[in-house]
């Protein structure tokens, strides 16, 4: 390009899923071992008229505090360990269907819609369409949302004998980039999609295969479950239904 170009490119330019920023505060010592930071305490610094308690008593004396002007309260920020990340419109699956690489298409009906398969799925690659499909489940805008997950069950549901098990490495990837969103209906629609995941592949005994080639995956899946493991809502005496509709983390 010209040497007087200042513009970004887009792959510098495009956000990461999940991603955040770096946090830039100091870092207290103190946090990290026994010892503490000290301040060296100034000869000009000394305790003048009008500045102590006056012989007040200790909560008529911290009322005068608080109403002076100099005194300065901080307050610790929220973390945001809870805080949605970066969700940009960039999947797999919506290039490949905005592309027409895909062979469904939305059937739209009088009650809710349905997706029409264009060939049988019994005759999908699933080692090419599956991560695909997958890549889309942090998808939240229609019609993709819809496709994407309904894709994914469609094909769960009539997958053949050792379909789904190899190509579980591939589906690790997509899973951990839609849990690092953390994005409230996109953790619930994962951990669904997981339960449907463990029950497609069984021995002869009814032992779940795909459950058992998830394990070693587990330190990519477990570590944002474990964030939102504790997040309970206190709704006091009111009624929440989203256990009813299985929408709760």
């Amino acid at each position: 390009g010209s040497a007087f170009d200042t513009t970004t490119t887009l792959a510098l330019a495009a956000e990461r899923p999940g991603g955040h920023e770096q946090n830039h505060a100091e870092v207290d010592p103190g946090a990290f071992g026994t010892g503490r930071r000290t301040v060296r305490h100034s000869p000009h610094k000394f305790l003048r008229k009008g500045e102590g308690s006056g012989g007040f008593a200790d909560s008529e004396a911290k009322d005068r505090e608080d109403s002076k002007e100099s005194h300065v309260k901080f307050s610790l920020g929220r973390a945001g360990a809870f805080a949605a990340r970066p969700n940009p419109p960039n999947t797999e699956f919506r290039r490949f269907y905005e592309r027409g690489d895909l062979p469904i298409q939305i059937d739209h009906r009088g009650v809710k819609n349905a997706l029409m398969w264009k060939v049988d799925i019994d005759k999908l690659d699933y080692h090419h369409y599956l991560p695909i499909f997958f890549d889309g489940l942090r998808e939240t805008e229609f019609p993709y949302v819809f496709m994407a997950r309904q894709g994914v069950y469609d094909m769960l549901d009539n997958a053949g004998e050792s379909k789904v098990l190899p190509v579980i490495p591939q589906l690790i990837i997509p899973i951990k980039t839609a849990l690092n969103t953390r994005i409230h209906e996109v953790i619930v629609v994962v951990l669904k999609v997981l339960q449907k995941l463990v029950k497609t592949d069984r021995d002869q005994n009814g032992m779940s295969l795909t459950g058992q080639a998830l394990v070693p995956y587990y330190r990519q899946i477990l570590p944002i479950l474990n964030i939102f493991i504790r997040r309970n809502e206190n709704t006091g005496d009111a009624i929440c239904y989203s256990q009813q509709r299985t929408e709760n983390l």
